[in-house]
């Protein structure tokens, strides 16, 4: 009941799945950076769908069964589409920020049928422990925007992934005030662990794609004893 009581704090953006049905994920009007549906969120999810991982008429479905973690997830539209995809998802974020996703969650619930999704909160650079093991993928969109955090969301990427785990980061490059250092800071940092392959524009969604707004599949770097 009390969802209901706040509706007047958010307005509803629809994102269409390739299936006809509709993701509907609520946005606050009051809030930090975390309340709203960015773009890179909705390229991140719509590519989710590309027939590398989602093609039923051909059998492939490589979200089914997977386990996902999604970092800095806000509204988690992304968390959402892949737990609507078959996956068994953690959206994480922030204190302040779980209110959100759990009505997200509850509005989205009946299209959610072999998947499954929980929020929890989780503090970049704190212990990851309740997460592991190691998921088979990370999703993150939009994460790299603060300079204080870099460190420790670096510091969350190499203590939540194995071997095995590929983080699928999607962002919007940034060209003014710090953001460029900011981007550089952040794969300076992830060069020295992990190996980024860049995915091009003609294995994203052809319709939710843009030349400013980057897909990267980035895994542990592999030393060979």
């Amino acid at each position: 009941m009390a969802a209901d009581a706040d509706e007047s704090k958010y307005f509803v953006r629809e994102i269409e799945k390739s299936d006809g049905c509709a993701l509907k994920v609520k946005q606050c009007y009051i809030g930090d950076v975390g309340c709203v549906v960015w773009d890179a969120a909705i390229v991140l999810a719509k590519y989710l769908e590309t027939e590398q991982f989602y093609e039923p008429s051909s059998g492939v479905n490589v979200w089914s069964g997977t386990t996902v973690v999604e970092l800095g997830a806000g509204t988690g539209v992304v968390g959402l589409m892949a737990a609507t995809l078959g996956a068994q998802v953690i959206v994480t974020d922030l204190e302040d920020l779980q209110n959100l996703l759990k009505v997200n969650i509850q509005e989205n619930q009946t299209l959610i049928s072999s998947g499954s999704i929980t929020a929890k909160v989780l503090k970049w650079g704190d212990d990851v422990s309740e997460f592991l093991p190691p998921p088979h993928y990370i999703l993150m969109a939009d994460c790299i925007y603060y300079e204080q955090s870099i460190v420790p969301l670096v510091e969350s990427l190499k203590l939540l992934s194995g071997p095995e785990t590929c983080i699928i980061c999607c962002y919007e490059q940034r060209t003014e005030g710090v953001n460029p250092a900011v981007e550089r800071k952040f794969f300076e940092l992830l060069q020295q662990t992990f190996n980024c392959e860049r995915i091009p524009s003609e294995k994203q969604d052809p319709e939710f794609s843009s030349p400013d707004i980057h897909i990267l599949h980035i895994r542990k770097k592999v030393y060979l004893q």
